[in-house]
């Protein structure tokens, strides 16, 4: 399997996606190795362009690319010449004419992702753009449900909280659909996005109807750096009636995991009892990161290429 580009769930066929999530098995066994190197991407270039801050999908993506063996380069806005006052189509267009295979794209702006993909004959992945998508997060969040049950065919999947600006939201309702998870959103009204019927999802203004018989809970934190006004009296109340404690969690199944994609706000949206607790797989989801993208660099970077073995 080969990608053109992943810019959104959308870019995916069910199929391609359950290759990915398939692949990445392969890739987690090669991150749990004492060597964790493979000379898979030798000679192609991995450019990790970051205009916001990240840790775990900065890094991740960093060691998926040099477990493979490819040549990583990473960049960051506060130093290049985006500080000048260079647009966002030159710097790609400058990097572009340094011939990159793939290109990693972090971007505060909704829509980023695809206007790079206009100016660049690279690969383009999103790493995540404004309240858009964030696919790659998506993809090791079903891994990691995947490490724990059968199948996520008929699984109740609950992603709870700020909804509206969230694009883990908006990718995982999109590829747990796709993938026949029955999907809830929960949040406070006005953290519920106005476009929900797009995604296709049960909705709920409370927790506790999306906690009933959950086999995964997902809790997001709010999203402060893009709130443009008032939302919610304070965090303590958004802690009173969005927090997970114990009292809520035990309405969903016993067996029921539960997910961050992190950074945790731990007295907000998830409680220290919780988030310390064996149901949390918060650390599952940083080792799967960096597996679902070595699988997804590896589809990126065959194009043109025979197959062979991953490993």
């Amino acid at each position: 399997m080969t990608l053109q580009r992943l810019v959104s769930i959308n870019d995916l066929s069910k199929d391609q996606a359950t290759a990915l999530l398939q692949s990445a098995n392969a890739f987690l066994e090669l991150s749990r190795r004492p060597v964790r190197k493979a000379p898979t991407l030798r000679g192609k270039t991995v450019l990790n362009l970051f205009f916001e801050n990240s840790t775990r999908t900065r890094t991740s993506f960093e060691l998926a690319g040099k477990r493979l063996s490819a040549d990583v380069v990473n960049i960051s806005a506060s130093a290049s010449s985006v500080k000048k006052g260079e647009s966002l189509k030159d710097t790609i267009l400058t990097l572009n004419a340094m011939h990159p295979d793939v290109l990693i794209v972090r971007h505060s702006a909704s829509g980023a992702a695809q206007f790079v993909s206009q100016y660049t004959q690279a690969v383009v992945v999103n790493a995540g753009d404004g309240t858009h998508e964030h696919p790659t997060q998506a993809l090791l969040d079903a891994f990691t449900i995947l490490q724990h049950k059968p199948s996520l065919t008929g699984l109740k999947v609950a992603i709870c909280g700020d909804i509206a600006h969230s694009r883990v939201a908006r990718s995982n309702a999109l590829l747990l659909s796709m993938l026949g998870a029955d999907v809830h959103l929960a949040g406070p009204r006005t953290l519920l996005p106005a476009d929900l019927g797009a995604l296709g999802c049960a909705t709920h203004e409370r927790l506790e109807p999306a906690l009933q018989d959950a086999d995964v809970v997902m809790m997001l934190r709010i999203q402060l750096e893009r709130l443009g006004g008032v939302y919610f009296p304070s965090l303590r109340e958004y802690s009173r009636f969005f927090g997970l404690n114990a009292q809520r969690l035990a309405q969903a199944k016993p067996d029921a995991i539960v997910m961050h994609p992190g950074p945790m706000n731990r007295g907000v949206e998830i409680g220290n009892d919780i988030a310390d607790s064996p149901q949390c797989v918060a650390l599952e989801q940083v080792e799967a990161g960096v597996a679902v993208r070595m699988a997804v660099l590896y589809a990126c970077s065959r194009l043109g290429q025979s197959d062979s073995d991953p490993s």
